[in-house]
């Protein structure tokens, strides 16, 4: 039989051993988190769904350009709209998802798919929904301005001061003047 130590050195065992605590102490260290950002509004998200709705006007005396729209898509924002006065915001927001898997790149389907889900709570979607909606849509009028005041109260919810100045600087550079008619 061999002896213990030849089979099992001791020295080997105490030059791993300060390794091996090391290794535990960093397995149970704690990774420092990220530091919140502070939001930059106390607006409730129906308070920022009526700013953004506002920020668009009448739309009175400017280009405006509404496109044709598909019936079956038509029922759903209706349906998403009347749901949404009800308060029952996630089955507006599913309306609108049926409509936006019929018609997915309508402007102003992703901008109310935006809205809805700023009253969701969940504001990375309502900020890439509309920068989606604002490079796909005519960039004046409306519906321009509602894209650009998403943006700016998912910018004042994340904290980002700058974002929030550069997009509501925006909303009045979508105002545009009909063309003079003859």
């Amino acid at each position: 039989m061999t002896p213990l130590r030849t089979r099992f050195p001791v020295a080997r065992v105490l030059r791993a051993t300060p390794a091996v605590l090391l290794l535990a102490l960093a397995a149970c260290a704690s990774t420092p988190e990220a530091p919140a950002t502070q939001s930059l509004t106390t607006a409730t998200p129906a308070a920022m769904v009526a700013t953004i709705r506002a920020a668009a006007g009448d739309g009175d005396g400017e280009l405006d350009v509404q496109p044709l729209r598909d019936s079956q898509v038509e029922d759903l924002r209706q349906r998403a709209e009347r749901l949404q006065q009800q308060g029952h915001h996630r089955d507006a927001a599913e309306a609108l998802d049926q409509a936006i898997a019929l018609v997915a790149d309508d402007p102003a389907l992703l901008q109310e798919r935006a809205e809805a889900a700023i009253l969701l709570g969940d504001h990375a979607l309502a900020g890439e929904l509309a920068a989606r909606a604002q490079s796909l849509g005519s960039g004046v009028g409306p519906l321009c301005r509602r894209h650009q005041a998403t943006l700016e109260q998912v910018a004042l919810v994340q904290g980002d001061a700058a974002a929030a100045a550069t997009a509501k600087a925006a909303i009045e550079a979508c105002r545009v003047a009909p063309p003079p008619r003859w």
